[in-house]
């Protein structure tokens, strides 16, 4: 094995600043509303503020071929979310937009399936490795460097997972009669949390090829969008409080998955749920979510949510709202991503990555927008980007494909971030998807072998390249690594489809 070098990289981290609000054009909303009235097709322009991490983006659409907002009467109780995409809260009894049913371009629905398929796979690849801090671990006890599926060991090398936890988020008791492993979630599964070793694998009994919690839960999200909003026409908020409902029923249900571990996120989401009467009807569910996150945005916030895993369960929103503006788009991602993980430094970054996913779902050039958010000031500005470009420019002498050339990705990846944290964590999904941009199974496995938080990582990645693989020579996600998918192809490929169909 070849003597790891080591590199004088230090990266500055900064605190998540605010980004510019975007405002639309003076008299646009007039403009389209009069275009609705007349039946009349004209185009119309986004702007954006040229200080904003994306340059100015035009938008030229068409009535005939997305359809413009209908107005329909709603009372509106949406929260703000905290976000600088924020429009600010709708008044009382205030009109609510929705959409009439679009028509989406073959090459947006190739881009919105593969995105879906690329996150499956990533994170389905870097599953028996998941948490495996030292790298050199992946080697010792698979025998070699990933190449593709393969089943997890009982036994993790650095296991925490008997100090997570059992009532609610981060690291606490095992044993509570308050429990909210064992009792309401994962019902099988609390003798791996509280036995006797030490060294439970995270994923336990899972086959290769097999999906962790939060991608699963990203399936359910785009399943219940196809049920009950297939053709993109009812308001957010409906389907934000028919996914929550889905998510309730499937968490509580024993045996609806075959994951040992669930995040923080989602012990503290249940652990509120059972202290406010554990509702399960849409509007109630969506009630206590709205309230609960108005009231821990404005508090101490939990910074165990503000991590990447966040960016799993908000890809079908992504996909979902490709077709409308980056603005509404983000906005969308936002809303939803504030009921389950409500900390303000977190927004920041999952606004980015919707525009950054929406961007490359529309034919936008990868390594370019990439390019764009490695700049921004919250991941350490045009200095730290010139500082990773002159590391892999550097690179270049060593060959793609060898091992040297692995130790590199896992020496930076170790010091950019490969923990959960979102910022580190970003920033190492951003050096992978600026390196493998045109290379999509290699980026999935190189995410895989550099261990850490390699799945949660790997899915946001995997939705990127494959949206990338979509519009460029690649032709999108491998067939091979579709194929190999365990529990969850069939279903996956229904939901893929269900979801273009008609459009």
């Amino acid at each position: 094995m070849f003597r790891r070098k080591s590199l004088l990289f230090n990266l500055t981290h900064r605190c998540c600043r605010c980004f510019l609000k975007r405002n639309l054009l003076n008299g646009q909303k007039n403009a389209i509303l009069n275009q609705i009235h007349k039946n009349h097709m004209r185009h119309f322009s986004l702007a954006a503020s040229a200080t904003s991490i994306f340059s100015v983006l035009l938008v030229t659409q068409r009535v005939a071929i997305v359809g413009q907002p209908v107005l329909l009467s709603r009372r509106s109780h949406s929260q703000h979310s905290g976000s600088e995409s924020d429009e600010p809260d709708k008044a009382e009894g205030q009109q609510e937009e929705i959409m009439s049913k679009p028509s989406i371009s073959d090459s947006m629905k190739k881009a919105k399936a593969e995105a879906l398929w690329g996150m499956f796979v990533a994170d389905s690849l870097a599953m028996p490795v998941h948490w495996y801090y030292n790298p050199d671990d992946i080697k010792a006890q698979y025998g070699n460097w990933l190449t593709g599926y393969v089943a997890p060991s009982s036994k993790h090398p650095s296991s925490i997972l008997r100090l997570s936890a059992v009532d609610g988020s981060g690291r606490g008791s095992t044993s509570s009669s308050q429990a909210v492993i064992g009792n309401i979630i994962l019902h099988d599964k609390l003798k791996f949390w509280n036995g006797s070793s030490t060294s439970n694998h995270y994923h336990q009994g899972m086959k290769a090829g097999d999906s962790t919690l939060n991608a699963v839960m990203a399936l359910h999200v785009l399943q219940t969008m196809n049920r009950v909003d297939h053709d993109l026409v009812k308001p957010e908020k409906d389907v934000r409080g028919a996914v929550l409902e889905d998510y309730i029923g499937f968490m509580t249900t024993p045996n609806s998955h075959n994951d040992t571990y669930a995040e923080s996120f989602h012990r503290a989401f249940f652990k509120d749920w059972m202290s406010e009467g554990k509702p399960k009807q849409a509007n109630e569910v969506l009630e206590f979510a709205e309230n609960r996150s108005k009231k821990q945005m404005a508090g101490k916030p939990d910074h165990q949510l503000a991590v990447v895993g966040s960016l799993v369960a908000i890809i079908p929103w992504i996909v979902r709202n490709a077709h409308r503006s980056e603005k509404d788009c983000a906005q969308s991602v936002v809303d939803f991503v504030r009921l389950t993980h409500p900390v303000p430094s977190l927004i920041p970054f999952v606004d980015t990555y919707a525009r950054l996913l929406h961007a490359v779902i529309n034919g936008k050039d990868l390594k370019s927008e990439v390019m764009k958010v490695l700049s921004h000031s919250m991941l350490g500005g045009p200095g730290n980007r010139d500082r990773i470009l002159g590391i892999l420019d550097k690179a270049e002498s060593i060959p793609r494909g060898t091992e040297q050339r692995l130790e590199l990705y896992q020496e930076l990846t170790s010091r950019l971030g490969s923990a959960c944290y979102i910022e580190g964590a970003m920033k190492s999904l951003l050096l992978f998807a600026l390196e493998f941009s045109e290379d999509f199974q290699n980026g999935v496995l190189t995410n895989a072998n550099c261990g850490g938080e390699n799945c949660h990582r790997g899915a946001a990645l995997g939705a990127l390249l494959g949206a990338a693989a979509a519009n460029n020579r690649q032709g999108g996600v491998p067939a091979k690594l579709k194929d190999g998918l365990h529990a969850l192809k069939a279903d996956i490929q229904k939901a893929v489809s269900e979801m273009n169909e008609g459009f």
